[in-house]
């Protein structure tokens, strides 16, 4: 790093530098408050400053740097027993103070510390850049990499495409990347989420109906196929649709033709379909839970989006760009991020996201620490989706744990059920069947829409 060091001892000073410069780092001396204000924009990564010195004293090069350049941290050097004036330079924009006299070991692990978050905010600098270019998708890990690269291959084609991935990944953010980077940038891309329809509320929205189709049909109302046309369908949890719809769904996804509810013409539209699912396509094929030629229709190119948990080395970069999102002016304190990383992230982004806003609030916009960041008992962090088979309550602590969430999630969202899945990183129909499961009541408070 490129560190000036500023003493109106010259011989303390030079000693300073010339162990910092052994470890690596380019240093520079002034001797004296004055001199160094007048290089306070001179692109140091740190300033180590005394505080008392004569007539320009630490505090005003403190001001001066940060004045010049926010970016910069600056360090303060005090005398034993002048601990109110560190605090006083911490209050203005310190990043640490340092005790003289001092071991250079203490010196060098402070710098350590700074160079550590220096490279964290260059780091979030350059996601933040690239999510400005790519819609927010954050993460310079290998996996986030891979699913960037194969949407920038497939955008530009007509091809269908399917986003596998967990609840709460992002495969959302994945569809419209690949709407906006693609041809069909300037039509509308529709969105369409199948698991909050019924099958018969599904017909009608996706295909339109004519009037008289049904009781309340007054008039004639195109679906959202005729809204996409140019632009891009998505179908999000796709899985969750029946075998009977499957079988219309097949037609337009093949010939892109499609017959008003109610209606006998046949109307060709030009969409592209990007669908999206939390289920393993494949296991419900097998199955014989889905169509086998649709599925093959919509895989044509698929793309995984990798879970939170698979991916923690881009905790950071999520963390810094979610309270950015959020309008934060407020960093996580060191340890959180050691807590953040030990737990597997269910939810995935969309839990991350919850947990942050929380904290933020509770934090009351000042620094986050390890007390504001809420997470399930350390049993329930090993719990993992999916392990209650169907049929009735099960036996066991797994199950007991999932119950307990359920019921935990309902009491936190006043038994509204639209914020229970949210909170729990679920769809709502999803919600309902671990509902029935575990005998718990369906009656909740009006959803907000």
């Amino acid at each position: 790093m490129k560190v000036l060091v500023v003493d109106d001892e010259e011989r303390f000073a030079r000693l300073v530098a010339e162990e910092l410069k052994d470890s690596g780092h380019e240093t520079t001396v002034r001797t004296g408050g004055a001199e160094a204000a007048k290089e306070a924009g001179a692109g140091y990564d740190v300033v180590i400053t005394d505080l008392k010195m004569a007539p320009v004293d630490g505090i005003a090069v403190l001001e001066s740097v940060k004045a010049a350049s926010p970016e910069t941290e600056v360090i303060v050097m005090t005398a034993f027993g002048a601990v109110d004036t560190a605090v006083e330079a911490m209050k203005k924009g310190a990043a640490d103070f340092i005790t003289k006299p001092f071991a250079m070991d203490q010196l060098r692990l402070r710098l350590e510390r700074i160079a550590e978050k220096l490279a964290l905010k260059r780091e979030n600098r350059a996601l933040r850049s690239e999510a400005d270019r790519l819609g927010e998708m954050v993460g310079a890990g290998a996996a986030m990499k891979k699913v960037r690269d194969l949407v920038q291959k497939v955008a530009s084609s007509d091809t269908s495409v399917l986003i596998l991935g967990e609840s709460g990944v992002g495969k959302e953010l994945v569809a419209r990347l690949i709407h906006r980077q693609s041809g069909r940038a300037g039509r509308p891309l529709v969105v369409v989420h199948a698991a909050a329809l019924p099958e018969t509320l599904l017909e009608s929205e996706l295909f339109g109906f004519e009037k008289g189709a049904f009781t309340g049909a007054n008039a004639r109302k195109p679906g959202r196929v005729e809204a996409a046309d140019g632009g891009t369908l998505f179908l999000d949890e796709i899985g969750e649709i029946s075998p009977a719809f499957q079988v219309k769904l097949l037609r337009f996804v093949q010939e892109k033709t499609f017959v008003r509810l109610g209606g006998n013409q046949t109307l060709k539209v030009d969409t592209r379909v990007v669908a999206a699912t939390n289920r393993d396509l494949v296991t419900e094929v097998r199955d014989g839970r889905f169509r086998e030629d649709l599925y093959y229709r919509l895989a044509v190119f698929p793309i995984t989006v990798p879970p939170l948990r698979e991916r923690k080395t881009d905790l950071p970069a999520l963390c810094g760009h979610i309270l950015t999102r959020l309008g934060a002016a407020t960093e996580l304190c060191a340890n959180v991020m050691e807590l953040v990383s030990e737990y597997d992230w269910p939810g995935n982004v969309r839990e991350l996201e919850n947990v942050l806003e929380r904290a933020l609030i509770l934090s009351s916009g000042g620094p986050i620490g390890p007390q504001h960041i809420q997470l399930p008992e350390p049993v329930l962090v090993r719990a993992k989706a999916g392990t209650a088979k169907p049929g009735g309550p099960q036996a066991g602590p797994l199950h007991e744990m999932e119950r307990q969430m359920l019921e935990d999630a309902l009491r936190r969202s006043g038994g509204n059920k639209s914020k229970a899945a949210k909170l729990l990183g679920i769809t709502r129909r999803m919600l309902y069947t671990k509902l029935d499961r575990y005998g718990l009541a369906r009656e909740d408070a009006p959803d907000a829409e």
